[in-house]
């Protein structure tokens, strides 16, 4: 259970890792209007608050990479990392679109569990 839990953890460090990308360095493309569902002139004035966003994304994705880098000492810092994605999801679920309850806070309860059943 160990090691799928942290198959689950570096899937979401990537996950992140894929949508600071998107919202730092290509808000305005082709794939982050589609994934975002963003118009061509929002996508322009959101240009800043995106890249914040991103950043955001990527201090999710260092702390659960961390997690895993302490090995077994890394659990509750992956715990804690878990319940921010799950937080982020629900909220961006609720605020945003509800596909994001699937893409980010499925996963992370999914992580959570993992980690729960491995002690």
């Amino acid at each position: 259970m160990a090691r799928l839990s942290n198959v689950i953890v570096a899937i979401l460090a990537l996950l992140h890792i894929y949508i600071l990308i998107l919202e730092m360095f290509f808000w305005e493309s082709p794939r982050s209007l589609s994934a975002f569902g963003l118009t061509p002139e929002l996508a322009k004035e959101t240009v800043a608050m995106a890249a914040n966003q991103g950043l955001y994304n990527g201090f999710l994705a260092a702390g659960l990479i961390w997690g895993l880098a302490l090995g077994s000492e890394g659990r509750s810092v992956k715990i804690f990392f878990l319940l921010c994605i799950l937080a982020a999801g629900v909220f961006g679920a609720v605020t945003v679109k509800p596909q994001i309850l699937l893409i980010q806070a499925v996963p992370a309860v999914l992580g959570l569990l993992l980690i729960w059943k491995s002690r």
